[in-house]
């Protein structure tokens, strides 16, 4: 389900004060780090992610590879940083405005 803007403003904001949850290593994307990710994502719903790339192609390809894998959708990148939202079926912790 995309987003809609309103949607990525609000969880723009609410990832604002967030501490990135996953940092990625010098090994880049790997199996082991994408199931981290998604328990982080069924956890918090809202993720932070710092990815220490080489350039911003290298940056864009390992962020759509983590979306991808773990079927979030990316809210915001900024720099080296990019947020990921996925909804919990089971429980919703945030209420997203229509």
């Amino acid at each position: 389900m995309p987003l809609s803007n309103s949607q990525r403003r609000y969880l723009r904001g609410l990832a604002h004060d967030l501490k990135p949850v996953i940092l990625v290593g010098a090994k880049g994307v790997t199996e082991a780090l994408i199931q981290e990710f998604g328990l982080a994502l069924d956890h918090h719903e809202l993720v932070k992610v710092r990815i220490p790339a080489e350039d911003r192609e290298d940056f864009a390809t390992q962020a759509a590879r983590l979306a991808e894998a773990t079927g979030a959708e990316t809210v915001q990148t900024i720099g080296r940083t990019a947020v990921y939202y996925r909804r919990n079926a089971e429980k919703p912790v945030i209420a997203l405005p229509r």
